[in-house]
């Protein structure tokens, strides 16, 4: 049998790109296309490519008709909002993504961003290193996560790290998702499956950990907002358009809800004109969530070991949904 062929379109630094094509296994040989590869060189180059590898580029729709032998495209990252899921439906190429690698890093940025607004975190060591000691606690702002209800939209690899995780401080865990566990899977994680609105109108934080589709757009909407406690937080760690932003500044604006922490932006990279960057109550970082060191090895074993099994005659695993 001939070698396998993986076309790698990425905007990778070449070292993190290394440690990538050093994963593949003996009989695959990666060609790696950078982003500002013109689009007539991205086309040759998967004209006989069997696999096409993506992180951090956008596909052309043009680059995926002219690779008529691709068997699979390969993800690195968890997200696939970005792909052209009805083009390769049509032309029968299934598309997965991570598999879960990234996992461990979304859920601790998650509970990064919720301690960092119950213990004020980013507040206080700004007026620390300022000399302003102890200025934004008062004894009223600063709060345990123990005992507190956290509604997880959407329990899938990430949602499930996040339930364990503060599952360890000692809060409760509720969730909503289109595909919900089994009871025995639910039993094993200890969490509770409610309706969406239940979710909202209980949870005292809301972490959003779904996918980007059509159902799960502007899910957190104004309507689902003003569901919430005034006490409550919302984290968002999925994808920025999950949220509708304009409702959230509003509900944020008029104390509805009490903060919000946020990787991810309707519109990226964030405007620095963005209200969402000028309030106190709201803790951002720029959609890095899932960027650690520890992943990059997890990312390139599984999309490995995934392209390596269908080219073996195995199915594919972590295949993409869309529920258009």
């Amino acid at each position: 049998m001939s070698n396998a062929k993986v076309v790698f379109f990425t905007g990778l630094h070449e070292k993190i790109v290394e440690i990538v094509t050093d994963h593949a296994p003996e009989g695959f040989e990666t060609q790696v296309i950078y982003r500002n590869t013109p689009l007539d060189e991205q086309k040759a180059a998967v004209a006989d490519a069997d696999f096409i590898l993506v992180y951090g580029a956008r596909l052309h729709d043009d680059v995926l008709k002219a690779a008529p032998k691709a068997r699979m495209v390969q993800l690195l990252a968890a997200g696939y909002d970005s792909m052209n899921l009805k083009l390769l439906r049509e032309m029968e190429i299934p598309c997965c993504n991570n598999g879960g690698a990234n996992s461990r890093a979304v859920a601790d940025e998650a509970l990064f961003l919720m301690l960092s607004l119950y213990k004020q975190g980013i507040a206080a060591h700004a007026s620390t290193t300022s000399g302003e000691w102890n200025a934004p606690i008062d004894g009223f702002n600063t709060f345990e996560l123990a005992d507190k209800l956290v509604g997880v939209l959407g329990i899938g690899n990430i949602g499930r790290q996040v339930s364990r995780r503060v599952q360890g401080f000692d809060a409760r865990v509720q969730y909503y998702d289109l595909f919900p566990l089994s009871q025995e899977q639910e039993r094993e994680l200890d969490v509770t499956r409610v309706s969406l609105e239940e979710l909202f109108r209980t949870s005292d934080i809301i972490t959003c950990h779904t996918p980007l589709t059509s159902e799960t757009r502007h899910i957190v909407n104004a309507e689902n907002l003003g569901l919430m406690k005034s006490s409550a937080v919302l984290i968002n760690t999925s994808r920025g358009p999950v949220v509708d932003e304009a409702a959230l500044i509003e509900a944020l604006q008029e104390g509805r809800i009490a903060g919000a922490g946020l990787d991810v932006f309707e519109q990226e990279p964030v405007d620095p004109n963005n209200p969402l960057l000028k309030m106190d109550n709201v803790v951002v970082s720029p959609h890095s969530a899932g960027t650690t060191w520890n992943t990059w090895f997890r990312r390139a074993e599984f999309a490995y070991r995934n392209m390596n099994g269908v080219w073996n005659g195995d199915a594919p695993m972590a295949v993409a949904q869309d529920y258009d």
